[in-house]
């Protein structure tokens, strides 16, 4: 009997040590457990433009197509495809033989009525005072005078005449309607031309500076300024950026001048038109490019990395910030589009908050964290000292 409870007492010590090393090894991972070290940045309010990006062609500041007024045979083109042409400028010269002679025939005429009409005035003037004496009838005085009004209409006439043909003249030498850079020429030395016919000679067009049509749709454009005024977002100078077919972008910025009044009913859109500086005529006339135009400011909105905000499955965007007692906070925010490689947060932030951006891995919603500012180097583990007995052992 003394034996058996021996046994039982020896049993029970067993038991008893062992459940104090358990105790001891399940409190040495929470006695080792660190506190993680996460980076931070304050945020603070700001203003970001609101910019779109629409598709556009340019198009010429202004364009002028060169159009015979007479008909006849092109002699010689006056100029070398491709250059700079001014204002006036002779372009082509069309045979003039047969409206210098019609010059010269409307001359002639011309001097014809000047004498019938001054012969005709000095007989209205002799049969004046002989129609008073009654040396001749007042009927031959009334004809008299009616000839020289007659003779001084033909001399306007003839006038007429022969202004048209001093104008069909200077016609035979085709100018430049605009100044500008003039394309090829359509026609040939020897091609007959005509005054009504369809096509032009050429076509000149002013490129600097030039124009960009931009098209944008009606509904986006409502859209759009019902957001800026729900955002608070500010009018701008609405200046436009272009981007070129090969994605490059162009150096120089351009400022919207105008869009028009009423809307495409074949495509419900609404044309906008910018204007660009264009001094190396790298823009020509026809491109299609892409243009990024400044709808306005919008206020009192955060810029958070986008490595820092995130998404649930339901699409919500979330953040992380060092709450109360340095722990972690996950927080809900809006954020529905981005500038530049930031989101544009617009609710669920505010200014001196404090937005983890590094060590987001590591923190817990709710859970102790030591926070950092950004980019500080995080400080290794102290290494144990060799040698040293676990805690469980020194028990």
């Amino acid at each position: 009997m003394l034996a058996k409870s021996l046994a039982s007492r020896s049993s029970l010590l067993a038991a008893t040590g062992l459940a104090l090393m358990l105790a001891s090894c399940s409190k040495e991972p929470e006695k080792n457990k660190q506190v993680p070290q996460v980076g931070f940045v304050v945020v603070s309010e700001t203003s970001v433009p609101v910019d779109v990006e629409l598709p556009g062609r340019t198009a010429p500041f202004a364009q002028g197509q060169v159009r015979p007024q007479v008909s006849g045979v092109i002699q010689r083109r006056l100029f070398t495809e491709g250059q700079l042409v001014k204002k006036g400028q002779a372009l082509y010269q069309i045979d003039a033989s047969l409206y210098s002679a019609a010059l010269d025939q409307a001359g002639a005429n011309y001097a014809s009525a000047m004498a019938s009409a001054e012969a005709a005035k000095a007989k209205a003037k002799r049969y004046k005072p002989l129609a008073d004496s009654q040396a001749v009838t007042q009927q031959d005085y009334t004809d008299a005078a009616a000839a020289a009004r007659t003779s001084a209409a033909s001399v306007a006439q003839t006038r007429a005449a022969m202004r048209t043909a001093q104008i069909n003249m200077r016609f035979t030498t085709v100018p430049a309607p605009i100044t500008g850079v003039i394309g090829r020429s359509l026609y040939t030395e020897g091609a007959l031309v005509t005054a009504n016919q369809t096509d032009p000679l050429a076509v000149v067009s002013t490129l600097d500076p030039i124009y960009v049509d931009i098209q944008q749709s009606s509904t986006d454009l409502m859209q759009l300024r019902r957001k800026l005024e729900q955002g608070g977002a500010k009018p701008d100078s609405r200046k436009v950026t272009l981007m070129l077919d090969d994605g490059s972008e162009y150096p120089l910025s351009g400022t919207l001048k105008f869009a028009e009044v009423t809307v495409d009913s074949t495509t419900g859109t609404v044309t906008l038109r910018a204007q660009f500086p264009n001094p190396d005529g790298l823009l020509l006339p026809g491109l299609f490019v892409r243009t990024r135009l400044s709808e306005g400011k919008q206020d009192h909105v955060v810029l958070v990395p986008q490595g820092a905000l995130s998404r649930d499955p339901r699409g919500n965007a979330t953040v992380m910030v060092v709450g109360a007692g340095n722990k972690a906070e996950l927080r809900k925010v809006t954020a529905e589009r981005t500038q530049g490689d930031a989101w544009v947060v617009t609710a669920g932030l505010k200014a001196g908050d404090k937005l983890i951006t590094q060590g987001l891995g590591k923190a817990r919603p709710g859970q102790p964290v030591r926070p950092v500012p950004d980019s500080t180097p995080e400080k290794p583990m102290a290494p144990k000292k060799p040698g040293a007995a676990p805690a469980s052992a020194a028990k």
